[in-house]
């Protein structure tokens, strides 16, 4: 089933290199709109995130005013740095501070990241209707699966395909700009101060990615 999927995603590609022993580039700091949609067609959040590369820290927000029917509606603040993430709720003024036992994330390629190919979405014959991107892949922690991640040649992650055993979405990033337009949305809200770590339950995983499953 995996490799079907894969195969699909990638039909409009044009593989133009293939290597290997390549170290994975890390990404920029990032400010944009981002999109989870499961390959059954489901759209499960559309919203604005931002990230700092050098602290790895990440802010993602629902943006209801999207123009799109989503299952989710997150505010969540993460410290992949620290292990830990905070769920927030700003309209009943909750939040709740969790331990990561998974640091996965589409906005950088994992160190131990495999370079599967180069290729061109679109087409590398005509001019202006290309996108150039490495295409790094490996295996998923904590749960049994792989991913896909096409980044383009300046380091910046386009889309992620995360494959596992129950179901399998895609991370699309748009309209980035590479540089943190509101530093406060990565400083801790005054709601969550002094919340304490919630023990995580038995056979329970916390990532970024879990929380659209």
């Amino acid at each position: 089933m995996f490799a079907t999927v894969a195969l699909l995603a990638i039909m409009c590609l044009t593989i133009t290199t293939h290597a290997d022993h390549h170290q994975p580039c890390h990404t920029h700091n990032m400010t944009g709109l981002m999109s989870v949609m499961t390959l059954k067609g489901e759209m499960k959040a559309v919203g604005l995130f931002t990230y700092d590369s050098v602290g790895r820290k990440l802010r993602f927000q629902s943006n209801e005013s999207q123009p799109s029917n989503t299952s989710l509606g997150l505010d969540l603040l993460m410290f992949f740095e620290e292990g830990i993430f905070y769920e927030i709720d700003s309209t009943n003024q909750s939040c709740e501070k969790k331990k990561l036992q998974m640091s996965l994330h589409p906005f950088d390629i994992p160190d131990d990241a495999k370079l599967d190919s180069t290729v061109t979405t679109g087409s590398s014959s005509i001019e202006g209707e290309g996108l150039k991107v490495n295409v790094w892949t490996g295996s998923l922690t904590h749960m049994k699966g792989f991913y896909s991640m096409s980044v383009t040649m300046g380091c910046l992650p386009v889309t992620t395909f995360y494959f596992t055993d129950t179901t399998s979405f895609l991370f699309r990033n748009m309209d980035v700009e590479l540089k943190i337009k509101d530093p406060d949305l990565l400083v801790v809200p005054s709601l969550c101060h002094g919340k304490p770590l919630e023990d995580t339950p038995e056979g329970r995983v916390h990532s970024f990615l879990h929380e659209f499953m």
